[in-house]
C-alpha cells in the first residue's frame, strides 16, 4: 500500500516470478508501443510494486532490440576524438575525395576530383566525365604529382575508384603512401569533405542553369577559396603554399618594380614561409585541442569485453 499525506493507494506487490511478462505486456505490447523507461514505470507504478522496480525497468528497456535498433539515442556515443596529426609542412599529406555526379555539362563533365592539402589547406579541383580508376590515377598524376611533386600520404575514403590495384601499384611506383580512412566515416577525411559541401553551393550562384556550365565557374571558385584567409590556419592557402600575398583582379596595378637577386628573394622567402609555417601550426594545433575539448566532455571511451554482443549498423551502398 502507498500513502501520502492525503491518498492511499493499494498496489499489486508482484513477485519476481511475474515480472518479465508484466515488462512485455507493458513494454512489448503493440498497444504499449515500446515507449521508454519514465513513461512505462509511470504506467506500472500506479498498479504494482516489487524491490528495486524502476531498476529492472531501466534494465529491462535498455536490452529490448527492437529499442535498441530503431530508437533515436541523443547521449554522446563513447568514443573520443583522435585528430589527423597536423603535418609539418606543404606537399606532406593530401586528401582526395569525388563530388558528384551533378548534371552533365556540354563538355561531358559529371564529377570533380578534389585534392586538399592538410597543411595549407590548398585545394585543387577538376571537372570530369567519371571517376573510374583509370581516370582517377592519371588526374592525380598530371594534375597534382607532375605540378607539386609527390606527397608522402594520400589519405581517401574507400571507393573503388581509390582502392584498385592500378591506385595501389601507382603509389608503389612513385612512392606515397596510400592510407584508407574508415568505412561509412567520412569525417576521417572531413577537410576534403567541408570544401565540397562550400563549394557546390558557391557554384550554383554562378552557373548559367540553362546551359549547366557549372565547370566554367570551378577553378575560378577554387582561386577564391585559396586566397581567402582560411579560419583555421589564420593564412590563406596562397600565403602557405607560396610565402607571398596573391595579386588581385581588385588591386592596384603596380607603377614600379623592384628587381631584387634571386637569391636575396630565396632568402627572404624561406623566413617568411619559416614564420607563417611555424604559426600555422600552432593555430591547428591549438583550435583541433580546443575542438576535441568540446567533443570528448561527457563522451567516454568504450569498453567491450569477450562475448559481449554488439550493435552493428548496416549502411545502404551508394555508388558515385
Amino acid at each position: 500500500m502507498r500513502s501520502n499525506s492525503t491518498t492511499k493507494t493499494k498496489l499489486i506487490c508482484l513477485p519476481s516470478s511475474l515480472i518479465n511478462s508484466l515488462l512485455q505486456s507493458y513494454h512489448n505490447d503493440p498497444l504499449s508501443g515500446h515507449f521508454g523507461v519514465p513513461r512505462t514505470y509511470l504506467k506500472i507504478k500506479s498498479k504494482f510494486w516489487w524491490p528495486k522496480m524502476k531498476q529492472s525497468i531501466t534494465q529491462y528497456i535498455q536490452s529490448c532490440l527492437p529499442c535498441q535498433q530503431y530508437n533515436i539515442n541523443r547521449t554522446k556515443k563513447p568514443g573520443r576524438l583522435n585528430p589527423i596529426p597536423t603535418p609539418e609542412g606543404p606537399f606532406q599529406l593530401i586528401g582526395i575525395d569525388y563530388c558528384g555526379p551533378f548534371k552533365p555539362t556540354p563538355r561531358g563533365n559529371q564529377y570533380v576530383l578534389c585534392i586538399t592539402d592538410y597543411f595549407t589547406r590548398w585545394v585543387t579541383a577538376v571537372a570530369l566525365p567519371d571517376c573510374s580508376a583509370q581516370t582517377t590515377a592519371q588526374t592525380l598524376f598530371n594534375n597534382y604529382i607532375c605540378q607539386y611533386g609527390v606527397p608522402s600520404a594520400i589519405l581517401s575514403d574507400q571507393g573503388t575508384h581509390f582502392k584498385n590495384q592500378l591506385m595501389e601499384s601507382m603509389a608503389k611506383l612513385i612512392g606515397y603512401n596510400h592510407i584508407f580512412s574508415c568505412v561509412y566515416h567520412p569525417q576521417s577525411n572531413e577537410m576534403v569533405e567541408r570544401f565540397n559541401a562550400t563549394f557546390v553551393p558557391q557554384i550554383a550562384k554562378l552557373q548559367d542553369r540553362e546551359n549547366n556550365n557549372w565547370n566554367e565557374f570551378l577553378l575560378p571558385v577554387v582561386f577564391a577559396y585559396n586566397t581567402g584567409i582560411h579560419a583555421t590556419t589564420g593564412y590563406s592557402p596562397f600565403q602557405l603554399q607560396y610565402g607571398r600575398d596573391p595579386r588581385l583582379p581588385t588591386d592596384e596595378p603596380s607603377t614600379s618594380f623592384i628587381f631584387n637577386k634571386p637569391q636575396d628573394y630565396y632568402e627572404q622567402l624561406k623566413k617568411n614561409l619559416l614564420i607563417i609555417q611555424q604559426q600555422t601550426r600552432d593555430n591547428v594545433n591549438s583550435r583541433q585541442q580546443r575542438y576535441k575539448n568540446r567533443y570528448d566532455k561527457q563522451r567516454a571511451d568504450p569498453h567491450y569485453e569477450i562475448n559481449d554482443l554488439v550493435l552493428v549498423k548496416i549502411h545502404e551502398t551508394k555508388a558515385k
